[in-house]
């Protein structure tokens, strides 16, 4: 078993812009093939990184300062890691290797989404039936918070993303910086993942779930968990700081396993923000849940801990919430933080008792309803599906929301496990989650409510582009469709889910 706490926690750098187009900044980004340390007893990692880097570098923006941004693959033509050619959208008929880049939580136009059918390969030599223009537009039209980058390929994500290709993106604005919050070197972004390694240091990803499938090789497995936590690249780190608060940015970035975090000694956490912005105020917690995807946002006051050694640890259970509990010396075990370092000046920064001028959308305003169900069946191979609704990624469109419209969607979760449903384009709020009878809808398919609907946690009523949709619940979510007409996707954000039929595109249809 690796040791833990014997590397640094390394600090992604900050990309700069290339050139400056009329006032607007161009960035470009390669993806490349490297081979990176990723523990310090392990060989070099092969790992496939924006700008060669895994994780790739962190944009910093500015709330409605646009940027364009060019990003080019440069990989090689051969995958790495085991390819099941019976997915949809990854059959032999298009390139292995093939990416398109998806701003996770972005408010942008749809050709500049990351439609996961408009991909390209290496020196733009194919495109997807969807590919149009090799520069992306971000308008960044949206309030300060922590998004981030990733492949988005069809068919092939969760092996892209575990092969490296995922960053940060973090966008500023003037309300946040009149706060007082913690900045600079003391905000500091955490992105979570899991990894497996073979001995000689290469990522291990399984080419056939157990037991195997009969009559495919490779095949998608169910969900994937890697047995060591990995945090900004680097196997169990550690991260020497002040006696001071600070403010880590924290996603979770793993294929299929939660996070529910807490720190050793009970040191209390503070979150302030979630998936897309700033909470209206600050929400004491001591432990968090996160799923794939999620963003949190935390101040910890490191000030009455000079000296002392603190452990982030996580006891989420794998798949959540039925499965097992981590190790507690392997994946219950996330980084650790030395309080060691001298005050390099005065702590003058503060938590605000308001964050945000947050408004909850008035349930009245809603244009329309959906019902929506998470389900799954069995497909040729008897291999369970995961499914939205009940339809395949390549059934007619059902969802076509109009452009301005306010919609509540009610997921309606009746397989055994947590699935945390992403929209695309739109931001929305956490209504409510109900409890329905699920033994009442596996013998006679009807939904029946078997307890009140529940407000989320003081923690989860900001504003949110991805929601834990537990099993045996009805969880609603409301959210108004802008601001840009066109085709967007919606979908589990379990990567193995998302590649196997649990995606789904919808449509903003103008008025």
């Amino acid at each position: 078993m690796l040791e833990k706490f014997v590397d640094r926690l390394p600090i992604m750098p900050i990309i700069q812009p290339v050139k400056i187009n009329h006032g607007i900044p161009v960035y470009e980004v390669a993806m490349k093939e490297s081979f990176q340390k990723l523990h310090r007893d392990l060989p070099a990692t092969r790992v496939w990184g924006y700008n060669g880097q895994y994780p790739g570098p962190t944009f910093q923006v500015h709330r409605n300062h646009p940027i364009r941004v060019l990003w080019k693959n440069e990989l090689p033509e051969n995958h790495f890691l085991p390819i099941d050619h019976t997915v949809h959208g990854a059959g032999t008929n298009v390139p292995d290797v093939r990416t398109v880049v998806h701003l996770h939580g972005g408010v942008t136009p749809d050709t500049s989404d990351g439609y996961p059918e408009a991909w390209f390969t290496r020196g733009f030599q194919q495109g997807g039936p969807y590919f149009t223009d090799p520069i992306y537009e971000y308008p960044n039209h949206q309030a300060a918070t922590t998004l981030w980058y990733h492949d988005h390929a069809m068919g092939i994500t969760r092996l892209n993303i575990y092969a490296g290709l995922a960053g940060m993106y973090i966008v500023h604005d003037e309300e946040e910086r009149s706060l007082g919050l913690p900045e600079g070197e003391f905000d500091i972004p955490l992105l979570l993942q899991d990894r497996s390694f073979h001995r000689d240091g290469s990522l291990y990803y399984p080419a056939e779930p157990d037991p195997p499938v009969e009559g495919v090789t490779p095949s998608v497995l169910p969900d994937f968990f890697g047995k060591a936590n990995l945090v900004n690249g680097m196997v169990w780190p550690y991260l020497e700081v002040e006696p001071r608060k600070y403010r880590f940015r924290i996603l979770n970035g793993s294929n299929a396993r939660f996070y529910r975090f807490s720190l050793s000694k009970q040191l209390p956490i503070v979150q302030i923000g979630t998936d897309q912005g700033l909470l209206g105020k600050p929400v004491p917690v001591t432990r968090v849940l996160i799923a794939p995807a999620e963003r949190v946002d935390v101040v910890i006051d490191f000030s009455r801990s000079a000296g002392e050694t603190l452990t982030l640890m996580n006891d989420a259970a794998s798949p959540y919430p039925q499965g097992k509990s981590p190790n507690p010396k392997t994946t219950g075990v996330i980084m650790q933080f030395r309080v060691k370092k001298k005050l390099s000046r005065p702590d003058q920064s503060v938590v605000p008792q308001t964050l945000s001028r947050y408004q909850l959308i008035n349930e009245q305003q809603s244009n329309n309803q959906r019902n929506l169900l998470l389900n799954m069946r069995p497909d040729q191979y008897k291999r369970s599906i995961h499914l939205l609704n009940n339809q395949l990624w390549s059934d007619p469109i059902s969802e076509k929301p109009q452009l301005g419209d306010v919609e509540i969607w009610s997921l309606v979760n009746v397989t055994h496990a947590t699935h945390p449903i992403h929209l695309h384009l739109v931001r929305f709020q956490i209504l409510d989650r109900q409890p329905f009878d699920q033994n009442l809808y596996e013998k006679q398919g009807k939904i029946v409510p078997t307890g009140p609907r529940m407000k989320p946690d003081p923690n989860e009523q900001g504003w949110k582009d991805t929601v834990r949709a537990n099993p045996k619940e009805i969880t609603r979510i409301i959210m108004k469709f802008v601001p840009y007409a066109g085709l967007f996707v919606w979908h589990c954000h379990i990567l193995e889910h998302e590649d196997y039929e649990m995606m789904r595109p919808y449509v903003v249809v103008k008025k």
